[in-house]
């Protein structure tokens, strides 16, 4: 008769030992929290560099934007195309780049804009239907007739009658533009994305009559007074009071 001489290994005394998972090693640990801190800067970082926040101060986008509404500001969308017609955007005052001013695109590179007595603005002899305008904000001494270059837009506030903007200083070069207007984030009962208004493309086979630059206006309103701001507050966009009638 055959025997098995194969020793048999003893029962463990502890059934659940071989199924508790090991514990990790505190260097472990460390490396897993300073990793999810880099990542935490990094996501930080990258917001912050396509994205801006400001406060509306004025009533020049009035009645879609008011005074101390919080906006976010979307500065990374134009990196690969440029803004279009009925875009709200946020730029630097070219008479002042140290102040911001939020408007609407109106006119784009290569365009013919002209206003007339009534207020209402043509492209490349075409008419806007700018439903975003409250009736009694039309402005009739904004008229005038501007031929935009490249790079070269054209931007009027909603409130086109208690407005700083091209009307008054000209077309601006597409460096001034610092982003879209993304997201009104306060007051609460308010927020939402922000909509931008689409329109039609003009005529590209438009040949403009010849046209002197409208002048800028002799002379200009006084600005009115930043709201004081708690550190860490952003930069109010600061808009100018009407010109008297």
């Amino acid at each position: 008769m055959l025997v098995d001489a194969t020793p048999t290994a003893p029962a463990s005394d502890s059934p659940s030992r071989a199924a508790r998972p090991p514990l990790r090693s505190q260097r472990t640990m460390w490396r897993e929290t300073i990793e999810v801190l880099l990542l935490v800067v990094t996501v930080y970082t990258g917001v912050n560099l396509a994205t801006a926040r400001a406060i509306v101060e004025g009533d020049s986008m009035r009645p879609n934007f008011a005074s101390n509404q919080l906006v976010i500001v979307n500065r990374a969308i134009y990196t690969f195309h440029g803004p279009e017609r009925g875009d709200v955007v946020v730029l630097h005052d070219p008479e002042d780049v140290s102040v911001d001013f939020i408007k609407r695109v109106v006119g784009l590179p290569g365009e013919y804009v002209e206003i007339d007595s009534e207020g209402r603005v043509s492209i490349n002899g075409v008419m806007l239907d700018e439903p975003y305008i409250d009736a009694n904000n039309w402005c009739k001494i904004c008229a005038g007739k501007w031929s935009l270059k490249a790079n070269e837009y054209f931007v009027l506030g909603d409130n086109r009658a208690n407005s700083h903007d091209s009307h008054i200083f000209g077309p601006i070069d597409e460096s001034l533009i610092v982003g879209q207007a993304w997201i009104r984030y306060w007051p609460l009962d308010q927020a939402e994305i922000v909509p931008h208004q689409r329109f039609p493309d003009p005529p590209h086979d438009y040949t403009p009559p010849p046209v002197t630059p409208t002048p800028g206006r002799t002379s200009r309103p006084p600005r009115s007074t930043t709201v004081p701001r708690a550190p860490g507050t952003p930069p109010p966009m600061i808009e100018l009071p009407a010109y008297a009638n």
